[in-house]
């Protein structure tokens, strides 16, 4: 097979089946996928290091003189258009949906001849545990099977296939009108049966689900497609028989090209619960934000002592973090890590966070079950005690804990959610006693957080320096949005966290260029500036910086976590949910709808949840 070396990241595109997906750069190589969930060892990691390390691509064998690519109108199904000087052929990339109950999963990979006729070349190379495991490779009924230990790949080809040293390759012509397909399959090694599907009508079969649950998004204002196309990432990045929502498909893409910061995304924080059920909730989406409550729940029952900021796509708790020495990382961003430590950190705002989520979901009519308030009552117990507490913050910094301040104003939305639930809906707790550490910790934080000199709330007790998640204080209704502190904090981001318009998360002293470890701006705090611009009755100024957010976005709308504003490229894993959700979060406000998270349309229950 060529070389070929990862690309840029907003070079790729997203496939998936609602369980796992796989990214395609505009090369049409796929360079990452795990099987069968999001979660699980890649068999193509190509992306963190290169096609030895796997990958699958289907391009012309001649110079391509131009590449253009969009998503089928509301569907996950990819078309790349490749132009060559003997003609153009599409090739069409899509995983069926997931929910047969087999524990398997497939990508569809169809070319078709648009003009002329062009030479192309197929090359599959397949390494399993994240490009170290190469299999033992054989045809078994016209069909290459790839297999090592407990992973199991099928390539059904239309066309003929054979080896070249590693990699399984095929070279064809398609002329306008023909169409060729292949089929991967992921099987367990003990699934010994295999049947291919029928191509056209498991496109059908796609195109159709995707348009149907499209039809459900209740959001009809002036950015329908982004918000649209927002929303089919989240549901792609959801892992459908748990509920549960992986913040990004990768990982280890980093924060700062050649840097170290690369962390694994492919788990679920407790911190998105609330942002996600409100873009659910707000856009029609109510048996997803069921099935998200549902899985929070599960996954956070148990000793409020234990409770994490992030578990695995199904509940794991245990999370352990672990470098991948053999791959050379993206772009020689090393180390390559699988798990994540941080589920090990004491996070004092997620306490908030779950409390905020569950009081959204009782305030929209989608009412969780019985046992859910104890839970909450237990939490609320094991957080009387420990609110004092120093904390490691919301962004998750390995140095020493320290009394952050978006930290304790999320403790004091725990109590603030615990006294509104028992009194709105008579549950019963000892509201008296939350309503008075309510209130000694907004008395705490103003006293502590705020900065009197420099005029403006500060990212720790004792500390001169802002932080972007003080712009969640008026959003969550801390203080209101017309008082002069917070108005003299939103303004202290600007001045001091805005590059060229977007907001980094903080600014660290030893730091060259001023960006915390060299990181870009990080996206989800800009949208952030758009809600409080939004709430400072700023509308020009939100809708100028929605406008250039979203032409950050890749060629079909996707965004990564961060952007480097020097490279002009994205950077951090990608596709980011925790992005998708501030856009859906900004356009709605934007459209009218209520940034503090308190305000909502009219009462609904959730439709009954299928299992």
């Amino acid at each position: 097979m060529p070389n070929h070396a990862p690309l840029p990241i907003e070079q790729y595109a997203l496939i998936g089946n609602a369980v796992t997906g796989a990214l395609i750069g505009q090369n049409g190589s796929i360079d990452w996928f795990c099987a069968p969930r999001v979660d699980s060892a890649a068999c193509f990691a190509a992306l963190l290091g290169d096609q030895n390390n796997g990958c699958w691509q289907i391009t012309p064998q001649a110079a391509v003189r131009h590449v253009t690519r969009r998503y089928r109108r509301d569907t996950l199904i990819l078309e790349t258009d490749f132009e060559t000087a003997d003609g153009a052929v599409r090739l069409i990339d899509f995983m069926p949906i997931a929910g047969d109950g087999r524990t398997g999963c497939r990508i569809i990979r169809i070319v078709e001849g648009l003009r002329g006729t062009v030479a192309m070349r197929m090359g599959l190379m397949i390494r399993f545990y994240y490009g170290s495991m190469m299999p033992w490779v054989r045809r078994v009924d016209g069909v290459t099977l790839a297999v090592a230990g407990p992973d199991s790949l099928y390539l059904d080809a239309s066309v003929a296939t054979h080896g070249e040293g590693p990699a399984t390759v095929s070279r064809f012509p398609i002329s306008a009108g023909e169409r060729q397909v292949f089929q991967l399959t992921y099987q367990p090694t003990h699934e010994t049966s295999h049947e291919a599907l029928d191509a056209a009508q498991a496109l059908a079969r796609t195109e159709r689900w995707w348009q149907t649950w499209a039809r459900q998004c209740q959001y009809e204002g002036p950015w329908r497609d982004d918000v649209m196309r927002s929303l089919i990432t989240l549901k792609a990045l959801t892992c459908r028989p748990t509920g549960g929502i992986a913040a990004a498909l990768t990982t280890s893409l980093p924060e700062r090209i050649g840097g170290s910061r690369n962390w694994d995304y492919r788990f679920c924080w407790v911190r998105d619960a609330t942002f996600i059920l409100w873009s659910l909730l707000t856009t029609g989406y109510t048996e997803e934000a069921a099935q998200w409550r549902e899985w929070l729940l599960r996954a956070v029952a148990g000793s409020p002592a234990d409770l994490q900021i992030v578990y695995g796509v199904a509940g794991e708790r245990w999370l352990g973090e672990r470098e991948i020495p053999w791959l050379a990382g993206y772009e020689h961003s090393q180390p390559v890590h699988v798990g994540n430590a941080a589920s090990e950190q004491f996070q004092l705002d997620v306490y908030g966070e779950l409390m905020d989520s569950l009081h959204l979901a009782r305030h929209t009519g989608l009412h969780p079950e019985a046992h859910a308030w104890r839970i909450q009552c237990a939490i609320m117990e094991f957080l009387e005690s420990h609110w004092q507490q120093p904390d490691d913050g919301i962004w998750e910094m390995r140095g020493g804990r320290r009394h952050f301040t978006h930290s304790k104003v999320m403790a004091w939305v725990a109590f603030d959610r615990a006294v509104k639930d028992a009194t709105r809906y008579h549950l019963k707790g000892p509201v008296d006693r939350w309503a008075k550490i309510r209130d000694a910790i907004h008395e705490d934080v103003c006293a502590k957080g705020f900065d009197k000199a420099a005029n403006r709330f500060t990212q720790s007790y004792g500390s001169h320096n802002v932080d972007a998640s003080l712009l969640m204080m008026a959003l969550v209704g801390f203080l209101p949005p017309e008082d002069p502190r917070i108005r003299a904090t939103v303004a202290a981001i600007e001045a001091e966290l805005v590059v060229e318009g977007f907001v980094m998360r903080y600014r660290t002293e030893d730091s060259p260029d001023g960006l915390p470890h060299g990181e870009g701006v990080f996206l989800p705090c800009s949208f952030w500036l758009v809600d409080n611009l939004v709430l400072q009755g700023r509308r020009e100024e939100a809708l100028s910086l929605f406008n250039r957010l979203l032409a950050l976005q890749n060629d079909v709308g996707l965004l990564a976590e961060e952007y480097d504003m020097g490279a002009r490229r994205m950077v951090g894993n990608f596709p980011q949910a925790f992005t998708h959700v501030a856009l859906i979060n900004s356009a709605r406000n934007l459209t009218g709808g209520d940034p503090t998270m308190r305000v909502m349309p009219k009462r609904r229950r959730a439709a009954p949840h299928k299992r």
